[in-house]
């Protein structure tokens, strides 16, 4: 079973600093890959990054050098760490967890709340 909850999210000022961390509660967090999406309003839900289960990342176009995505398996959690933030990057980002035999599910955190003001 996957359940997964997200936390760091806050209120910063344009160009400051977030991590934001994921974590999982079940028993095989290795075997997902994972992913941060975010949702702005109005906007619909986009990927901002992914990390396979070996650790190889993908990232959004507009994060690329601003965003690392990381994860420790031994903890069960997942990392996004935000760098120069801007507020087009407000809304709310959502953990996601990819499992089953072919990958055919998705589990999803509650969301934390980023919000940039400039």
């Amino acid at each position: 079973q996957v359940q997964l909850v997200e936390s760091g999210g806050g209120l910063v000022q344009a160009g400051e600093t977030l991590r934001l961390t994921c974590t999982d509660s079940g028993t095989l967090f290795s075997r997902h890959p994972m992913n941060w999406y975010r949702q702005a309003p109005g906007k619909r839900r986009e990927l901002v990054a992914g990390i396979t289960t070996s650790g190889s990342p993908n990232y959004g176009v507009s994060m690329r050098g601003r965003f690392t995505i990381s994860r420790d398996n031994a903890k069960s959690e997942v990392y996004l760490q935000m760098n120069n933030l801007k507020p087009e990057d407000t809304g709310v980002y959502y953990c996601n967890a990819k499992y089953g035999m072919d990958y055919q599910f998705d589990a999803w955190g509650q969301g934390t709340q980023v919000t940039v003001f400039s």
